[in-house]
């Protein structure tokens, strides 16, 4: 793994000191030596992470990994490979993290949040990597954070190859702590999801949220704050075995582990029309881009049960139903179109895969919208 601190974000591995006596990079701030405790405590965690297409480069610049093809390290060849890559965040999410000092959940946010769109292209995840900024270096408070993002990589597949962490005294402070990912993956070119394969008829089937994800998380602490509620009461309407700051830290659902199975099942015939990842803009503006002008996807609004969370955030803050559908997922994390013939099993499979699938409509000639009835 390529070393990760560059402390001062200027790509310099350290300040020299002025003189024995005079300034030092510690006195300004930055702790060089917890820098590289901090990656001595995190190696076991990326290790795991790491397959046979991973070549060995301790401390280098740059993580390596294998695209050839080579028979002992690829099931398959790719006729025509195409590299998928995408980036993201967990937002404000990170601040709940910090207020309720529980870090071992929000790197599993962070991949989830890639991969999940990168397995929309119909691809599979094939590294990641992270950048993770803070205002003090706390090693341990950081390592709970690496420790789940590999082990999500390890879930669906990904060498953690690499990674950036940025101590920025000046820029955040002591406490703060901000978190991006990078994911990188392949898929077939003739296996690309198109728009253009969705028809009249075509099912959709919603695989249920575990929660909030991590969208729109400045409006869920605006309703804390506002109403008043305590991050670590446990409220009857939720789950009464966790704080309510522990139900808002139920990390993103990794959907790309059983939809990777799912896609590689169907090598020949092209049962998937279409995918969405339910992020920010709710289901009906994440659902609409899998869509072409000459279709809707009309959905049945009483399909699903929304999770216990929304109604619980919605009556606390007093949010319009429009507001929450647009800002949240309200129960539904990830929606497959898929040919009509196919539904049921698809449905099954992704159940045995311990998804939880639902048929929330269908696809009707239209205007390129999304109709909840």
């Amino acid at each position: 793994m390529p070393k990760r601190p560059k402390r001062n974000g200027s790509g310099e591995h350290g300040a020299p000191e002025v003189g024995r006596r005079g300034l030092t990079y510690a006195a300004a701030g930055v702790d060089i030596d917890e820098g590289d405790r901090f990656v001595d405590l995190i190696q076991r965690h990326v290790r795991k992470t790491h397959g046979p297409r991973v070549l060995h480069n301790p401390w280098g610049f740059a993580g390596l990994f294998r695209l050839d093809y080579n028979e002992s390290l690829y099931k398959k060849n790719f006729r025509e490979p195409v590299l998928l890559a995408c980036t993201d965040g967990v937002g404000t999410k990170i601040r709940l993290a910090v207020d309720m000092n529980k870090f071992d959940t929000i790197g599993i946010d962070l991949v989830a949040m890639n991969v999940n769109d990168l397995v929309v292209q119909g691809g599979e995840p094939l590294i990641f990597l992270d950048y993770l900024a803070c205002g003090k270096l706390l090693p341990e408070r950081l390592e709970q954070i690496v420790r789940g993002i590999a082990f999500a990589c390890r879930e669906v597949g990904a060498a953690l190859l690499g990674g950036e962490t940025a101590e920025m005294p000046d820029v955040y402070r002591p406490d703060d702590i901000d978190l991006a990912g990078f994911a990188v993956g392949v898929v077939e070119l003739s296996r690309v999801t198109d728009p253009g394969r969705v028809e009249p008829g075509d099912i959709v089937i919603g695989l249920e949220s575990d929660g909030v994800h991590s969208n729109g998380y400045s409006l869920v602490r605006t309703i804390v704050k506002h109403a008043g509620l305590d991050l670590h009461r446990k409220y009857k309407e939720l789950d009464t075995k966790r704080p309510l700051g522990e139900v808002l830290l139920t990390p993103t659902r990794l959907y790309a582990k059983p939809i990777v199975k799912l896609l590689h099942r169907y090598t020949v015939k092209k049962v998937i029309s279409g995918m969405a990842h339910i992020t920010g803009g709710g289901l009906a503006d994440n659902l609409v881009r899998a869509l072409h002008p000459g279709v809707d996807a009309v959905l049945d609004g009483d399909a699903w049960t929304p999770h216990p969370v929304f109604p619980f955030l919605q009556k606390h803050g007093d949010v319009s139903d429009e507001e929450m559908a647009r800002v949240f997922n309200m129960g539904i994390g990830y929606c497959l179109i898929v040919k009509r013939a196919f539904a049921s099993s698809v449905r099954q499979q992704l159940k045995r895969m311990g998804e939880r699938p639902v048929v929330i409509g269908k696809i009707e000639r239209g205007m390129g919208r999304v109709v909840i009835q």
